[in-house]
């Protein structure tokens, strides 16, 4: 890796990694190169980016500390508003530079998605994204199938929360990190992408390969909650006055999705690494 690279993979790393994320370089070339203009990132094809993702450590690690704090504000999503304020934190962490973070769920005003979170999480060696054509004579005639991400240590038990975008610094020499393929067999392919979409509520799909770390059982629940009843859950259930009183430095402290449709999924445009009608990222 490139000494300028290693060096901004290293500062965001040290912004995130102990709140449960995972940073993974990129450049903007390859992700352009499997999209339709219409998707592609506005920037020249050289430029460094940074994908992230979340662990299942990210619950304990930043969401719980998130919900006490005096950040988080009801009833916006509480994971999405956890994911902007770290990433909003690499922007700070990198004063010098300009920064654009694009978080997974973003959109423009037709709705269509600003980032295609698993086709990123792909080029940039973090998951490997297994699609349809990836089954050689596939078996399911007419049906929308969607693809789906598994990461060689945690398999299906993660979540690609955005990239983070470094106009200006161009990197023409860095080398692609291919993702590995850890579900190889064509067998083991048909059974990922059946229990994705269709079993996507029994969680199995995410056990395709032996993870290292899994959703703990309170954070299993916490995402086959309805969200209204969500903080209640956590025993967080408390007016926005209550909460805007916590210190944030009580946040601060490290402590030691939404669901896609597979009938709008098309192969490289498949935006999200959620199940079809998954109960949580």
């Amino acid at each position: 890796m490139e000494p300028q690279v290693a060096e901004l993979k290293r500062r965001i790393e040290d912004t995130l990694c102990s709140f449960g994320f995972e940073v993974y370089p990129f450049q903007v070339a390859w992700y352009n190169a499997l999209l339709p203009p219409a998707f592609h990132l506005p920037l020249p094809e050289p430029t460094l980016a940074f994908l992230v993702l979340s662990t299942p450590a990210m619950f304990d690690r930043a969401l719980k500390p998130f919900l006490k704090s005096c950040y988080f504000q009801p009833p916006t999503d509480p994971v999405d508003q956890c994911v902007a304020y770290h990433l909003g934190r690499v922007k700070e962490s990198l004063p010098e530079l300009k920064v654009e973070v694009i978080a997974d769920y973003e959109v423009h005003p037709n709705r269509r998605p600003k980032i295609l979170a698993q086709t990123a999480a792909h080029v940039a060696g973090a998951a490997y994204y297994y699609q349809r054509q990836d089954v050689e004579a596939d078996p399911w005639g007419t049906k929308h199938i969607a693809g789906v991400c598994i990461h060689p240590r945690f398999g299906g038990w993660f979540a690609i929360r955005g990239v983070v975008l470094l106009p200006g610094i161009e990197v023409p020499d860095l080398l692609p990190t291919k993702p590995l393929d850890c579900v190889s067999a064509r067998s083991d392919r048909i059974t990922l992408l059946e229990s994705f979409n269709f079993h996507w509520h029994d969680w199995t799909y995410r056990d395709v390969v032996t993870p290292q770390e899994r959703y703990s059982e309170e954070q299993k629940a916490y995402f086959s909650t309805p969200p209204a009843q969500r903080l209640a859950l956590l025993g967080l259930a408390q007016s926005s006055e209550e909460s805007s009183s916590v210190s944030p430095e009580v946040f601060l402290t490290v402590i030691p999705k939404k669901p896609q449709n597979p009938n709008r999924s098309r192969g490289w445009l498949n935006p999200r690494v959620s199940s079809p009608a998954s109960p949580g990222p």
